[in-house]
Parts: C-alpha cells; sequence; structure tokens
C-alpha cells in the first residue's frame, strides 16, 4: 500500500506533484471506520501534503507567516480527504479549490482589523484586481471609479465600496498622528468624552411632566430655589410666607416628584 501512495506523475494529473491515489481512496469509502482507515487516511494526507503546501505558498508576502498559511492549507487538504467522493472525479479536481478556500477564508476572518462583511470584502478583492489589470492599459493616471467598475463587472457604487475597503484591511492606532497636524495631534485627541450635562438633561426631561402637575406657587417655589439659586429665607420673603413652610413645600414637591419619576422609569 505505501508503494502505491508514492508520487507518480500521470497525464492525468494537470499537477506535476499528484501522487497517485486512486485506489487508496477507493479503499477508503470500502472499509469501516477503526485503526486500519485512519491509518490509510494518514497516508493520504501525507502523500497530497507537497500539493497542499506549494497552494499555500501562492499567498506569502500578504502579511501571514508561510508556516501559519501551510498549517490552514494541510486542514483544508484534511476537509478535502474526509468529504471526497471517488465517483466524482479526480481528486484534485475537488482538493484544489477547497484548499484555497480555506485559506482564503483565513484571510477573511482573521486578518481584517475589524470585522467586515464578506460581500464587502469580496468587493474589495474585485475592485483590487481590475485596479491591476487597468493600471497596465493606462499608465500614467489612476483608473477612474467607472472604469474600474466595467472593468470588474460592478456598479459604479459598489465599486466605490471595494475601493473604501481597500483602505481598512489595517486600523490606525489611537496614537497615530492626524494627517497635516505638526504638533502632535493624535486621532485619539478627536474623540469626544462622556458630557455630564446628559444626565441633566436626562433628569429634566423626567420631572417636566410631574412639574407641570404642581400647583403655580409650587412651581415658583421651585423655580426660585433651583434655576435662580435663591435661599429659602429670600423665597419666603418674596412670597410672604414663613421660611419653615417653604422648606416643607420643596421637601414634598421633591418627593412627589420623586415618587413619579421612579413609577415611570419601573
Amino acid at each position: 500500500m505505501r508503494t502505491s501512495l508514492h508520487t507518480s506523475v500521470s497525464a492525468k494529473h494537470p499537477h506535476d506533484d499528484a501522487p497517485d491515489t486512486s485506489a487508496a481512496f477507493r479503499r477508503l469509502a470500502a472499509i469501516p471506520d477503526g485503526p486500519e482507515r485512519q491509518r490509510l487516511r494518514q497516508e493520504v494526507v501525507a502523500a497530497w501534503l507537497p500539493m497542499a503546501r506549494r497552494l499555500a505558498a501562492r499567498f506569502r508576502n500578504r502579511g501571514e507567516s508561510l508556516e501559519d498559511l501551510q498549517q490552514v492549507a494541510a486542514l483544508g487538504l484534511v476537509k478535502a480527504v474526509d468529504r471526497y467522493d471517488p465517483s466524482r472525479g479526480a481528486f484534485e479536481s475537488f482538493a484544489v479549490p477547497t484548499v484555497v478556500g480555506e485559506v482564503k477564508r483565513h484571510f477573511r476572518d482573521h486578518l481584517w482589523a475589524l470585522h467586515v462583511p464578506r460581500r464587502t470584502q469580496d468587493l474589495r478583492n474585485r475592485v483590487r484586481t481590475a485596479r491591476q489589470e487597468l493600471a497596465t492599459t493606462i499608465p500614467g493616471r489612476a483608473p477612474t471609479v467607472p472604469e474600474i467598475a466595467e472593468s470588474a463587472g460592478l456598479s459604479e457604487e459598489d465599486a466605490r465600496v471595494g475601493l473604501e475597503a481597500l483602505e481598512t484591511f489595517t486600523a490606525l492606532s489611537l496614537d497615530a498622528e492626524v494627517p497635516g497636524a505638526d504638533d502632535g495631534y493624535s486621532l485619539g485627541d478627536t474623540l469626544g468624552e462622556a458630557d455630564p450635562a446628559i444626565d441633566v438633561l436626562v433628569d429634566r426631561e423626567a420631572v417636566k411632566p410631574g412639574l407641570r402637575k404642581l400647583p403655580e406657587r409650587e412651581q415658583d417655589i421651585l423655580y426660585m430655589r433651583f434655576f435662580r439659586d435663591m435661599t429659602q429665607s429670600s423665597i419666603a420673603e418674596t412670597l410672604g410666607i414663613s421660611q419653615m413652610h417653604v422648606s416643607r413645600l420643596i421637601s414634598r414637591c421633591c418627593d412627589q416628584l420623586r415618587t413619579e419619576v421612579m413609577r415611570d422609569a419601573a
């Protein structure tokens, strides 16, 4: 069996490193799961591993180490071996797209700094290819959006989405200097902070319905105390009542408003 799994170039294989494992795959499909089948499966994977590594090498210099790419390709090869049906043609016609797809999926899922929808990633790839092809036919200037869209078979809107995605593969650090700034002004400096006045605004809106229900004198007392910052004695003198009465009215109104707001929140 080991002899049959040695690499042998055949005219029916389009890949120079494609071994002849047709007999092994027929045996895999015929024997039940067990130690013998697992050994044969491992031998088949080992026989096709050089091709998987060669396919992984196509994606070198794209921000991922070759060793990691080869591991991903090996995983794709194992999936191909497990899913292959010998009655559906040569193994390499099934294995190559499976391995390449696994590597591309690795780039899509792990190398983007932010999660980007798959459709946007596909648009990015089509736009990148179209722009590279146009660069050889219209030297001296950058291709326009309509030209890229026509070359890629996309609408101009989708072409613009793809062009924007070309610039989003990696993320800038918040410590990076803003373009054109000469004083060290960073992207982080452009971010806003939580405004404490927002909480005050929310509280004011929450008590408005209850304030409108209060008698006019109680509304005036609360306005003078909390908006004009008048003392209780000043309010009492203005209204011609005792300071003690003003204190009781303020406490009662605040308790009433607090109860209504909490009830509405519940």
